[in-house]
């Protein structure tokens, strides 16, 4: 499993390192031990944080609802859990994002 996986009992959580106001929404790949994306919103009044919680849930085909924000709220490194998926099918559509780059 990758350094910026972790699989807990009902999903798992993802280290990201994101970069706002980028052209396009997009996941670019590993920086360090996080996973590096790229949003176009820009970090103001929580606007990133919510296309980051809808481009993940959406990246992982799971409800908005099931995307949290467990850690760097106000930072670029953020900790993102996802509840529903196993951390092998996380790490396998982030994989894939990456690759359709």
């Amino acid at each position: 499993m990758p350094d910026w996986l972790q699989a807990t009992t009902d999903g798992a959580v993802v280290a990201l390192h994101i970069q706002p106001r980028a052209s396009k929404n997009e996941v670019v790949g590993e920086q360090g031990e996080a996973l590096k994306v790229r949003l176009t919103s820009p970090p103001v009044e929580g606007a990133a944080n919510k296309l980051c919680c809808s481009f993940i849930a959406k990246l992982c085909g799971v409800p908005k609802r099931d995307v949290a924000i467990i850690s760097g709220d106000k930072s670029r490194h953020k900790r993102v859990k996802i509840s529903g998926r196993s951390a092998d099918s996380v790490q396998k559509l982030f994989e894939q994002a990456m690759k359709a780059k």
